[in-house]
């Protein structure tokens, strides 16, 4: 081994830190301090590439700048970009039931369906036995699930059957395709 690659030994006398000795800084300490300014040297260098151009709402001033503190802030700005409604459950439950068939649509099989409506009405029955001081009417009824589920089955069978006879038509409508094994040579 030689003079290189010998490792560096540090003594450790009282256990703390090594201190830098032209500053008397550890290093923890010098990185603290020298942050700031590698800060400003970061965005120095971002705003003369021009990454600070155009930025949404330059030029504009602060929202909200002037007004009291509110806790919720965050969650009104949610609500409001992400376009949230927030209704009654009496409200919430006409819309699903409005909403409720297409959603049984997209299932696959019956038993999806089934667990959806079942849902459905334990919603609705919930919601029938809860106060609703101050809210609109519930005027939404349970489903019949065995009837919602037949239903169901009919739509998807007549959506199978327009499918089969879209494709049909396609293939009439179409040239017969040759295979590749069938097609003629050109000598």
């Amino acid at each position: 081994m030689t003079h290189d690659d010998e490792p560096l030994e540090v003594e450790r006398v009282d256990k703390l830190p090594l201190k830098d000795k032209r500053t008397g800084l550890t290093a923890a300490q010098t990185r603290i301090a020298n942050q700031s300014s590698w800060v400003d040297q970061q965005i120095r260098v971002a705003m003369a590439k021009g990454e600070f151009d155009d930025l949404p709402g330059a030029g504009k001033p602060i929202e909200g700048l002037g007004r009291d503190h509110d806790p919720d802030w965050w969650l009104k700005k949610l609500v409001e970009r992400e376009n949230i409604t927030v209704l009654p459950p009496s409200l919430q439950l006409r819309k699903d039931d409005a909403e409720l068939e297409v959603r049984l649509d997209g299932l696959f099989n019956d038993t999806e369906v089934r667990r959806e409506v079942e849902d459905f009405n334990a919603r609705v029955i919930r919601a029938r036995y809860s106060p609703q001081d101050g809210q609109p009417p519930l005027v939404t009824m349970p489903r019949d699930v065995d009837a919602t589920v037949a239903a169901w089955r009919e739509r998807r069978d007549e959506r199978a059957a327009a499918a089969r006879a879209r494709r049909e038509q396609q293939q009439a409508e179409a040239p017969p395709r040759r295979r590749w094994w069938r097609q003629r040579r050109r000598d």
